[in-house]
């Protein structure tokens, strides 16, 4: 959606999810002076994007959403400057955007700190450049990119991160005449543009949202397919289901997960794509809570993901956590007790341990799940779940 902002004109995106961030991202590109048509019940956004558009990123936006950073590659790209509120967004630990400002520094953008707010300037226009990054941020890749597209010259960025939403991101640039090469690998080469045009474009479907729906099977010992979604993006997440006792079919564009027994427990080590992802270590800790055997679970991108683990253990898990190490030992059965969500992720874990607990389990602070997961209780509920939403006061 921020990329849209690049190129004067109506961009249309399908396959976009009724979720909190969308809405969210709405009222931001609204407020930058864009025009915005959300049909829900086609999942498609378009978005009208005006010749002049704003440059700053409201404060009360970028708080509910940390993915709000990135309007800062196309917006300094397109008007020289840009303010940005610093983010916010889940409780998972830090995520600094060192990358981001080091990255666009290299191309000629001049940072500084006001109130709350990053801005950056580029009073010479950005122009391309040879850019490392430290680790492979989804993030800083994204900004860099949406930044060198319309940069004077080459930018060679390695390191660069290779989750195949960043493929899809690259594919959206060059449809709108955008010269990327290297795409899935590490070292991209972007070639400047003098301008971009607006374009229509099908977002990659969701593994993780797919993940989250085949731990739930798994976890309930029951079977789901999911449609709309290339299991080879989730090679080794199922990889993993598959040790621990499940049945895995797969086809073009979907799978099917079938469970009939406790599963075996597994460890996990997460790290960058292709690596297993971050944003699915929580619903396999709640999978090796009611394992055969014990598990190591090895976190290496957010220090802080563990934090739902107390909440876990609420519910009978037996857990321990060593720096970011995570020792799991099975146990027969969780118990249902009140819980809090923390982040997206540990909404949906929780919610998931929620189902196999006895009793009644309370997932408090559930506002996170509706982030990131479109129609979350109805769909678990179409699928057998004895689940129900309150109001939160």
């Amino acid at each position: 959606m921020t990329a849209a902002l690049l190129a004067p004109g109506k961009t249309k995106l399908t396959n976009v999810p009724n979720i909190a961030d969308v809405e969210i991202m709405v009222e931001l590109l609204t407020r930058l002076g864009c025009e915005i048509d959300h049909q829900i019940d086609s999942a498609s956004v378009e978005i009208n994007v005006p010749m002049e558009i704003g440059h700053r990123a409201d404060y009360d936006l970028v708080r509910r959403m940390r993915a709000s950073i990135n309007v800062l590659g196309p917006v300094l790209a397109r008007c020289g400057e840009v303010d940005v509120a610093l983010p916010g967004g889940d409780d998972i630990g830090s995520r600094g955007v060192d990358m981001h400002i080091a990255g666009l520094t290299k191309m000629g953008a001049e940072f500084s700190n006001d109130h709350g707010y990053l801005i950056a300037r580029a009073p010479n226009g950005l122009v391309g450049s040879h850019i490392f990054l430290d680790l492979p941020s989804v993030g800083a890749t994204e900004n860099i990119l949406t930044a060198a597209v319309l940069a004077d010259g080459e930018t060679v960025l390695e390191n660069a991160a290779r989750e195949p939403e960043i493929i899809d991101l690259c594919q959206l640039l060059n449809k709108m005449g955008a010269k990327i090469s290297g795409i899935g690998t590490p070292t991209l080469t972007i070639t400047g543009a003098r301008e971009l045009q607006p374009t229509a474009h099908q977002v990659v479907g969701d593994r993780i949202v797919a993940g989250t729906w085949a731990t739930a099977a798994i976890a309930t010992q029951g079977q789901i397919t999911i449609s709309g979604i290339d299991p080879n993006l989730l090679s080794l997440p199922l990889a993993k289901l598959h040790e621990m006792g499940a049945e895995i079919k797969t086809d073009a564009d979907s799978f099917t997960v079938s469970m009939n027994s406790r599963p075996n427990s597994i460890d996990i080590v997460t790290l960058p794509y292709p690596g297993f992802p971050t944003d699915l270590q929580p619903q396999f800790i709640v999978l090796n809570a009611v394992a055969n055997g014990s598990a190591m679970v090895t976190e290496n991108l957010f220090e802080a993901r563990f934090r739902f683990t107390q909440e876990l253990a609420r519910l009978g898990a037996d857990i321990h956590i060593d720096g970011h190490h995570c020792l799991v030992k099975g146990v027969n059965k969780l118990s249902g007790a009140p819980v809090v969500s923390t982040d997206v992720r540990a909404g949906a874990a929780l919610v998931i341990a929620g189902l196999i607990a006895d009793g009644t389990t309370l997932v408090s602070g559930v506002t996170h799940v509706d982030r990131g997961y479109e129609n979350f209780v109805s769909v678990l509920s179409s699928l057998g779940a004895d689940i129900s939403r309150e109001i939160e006061s």
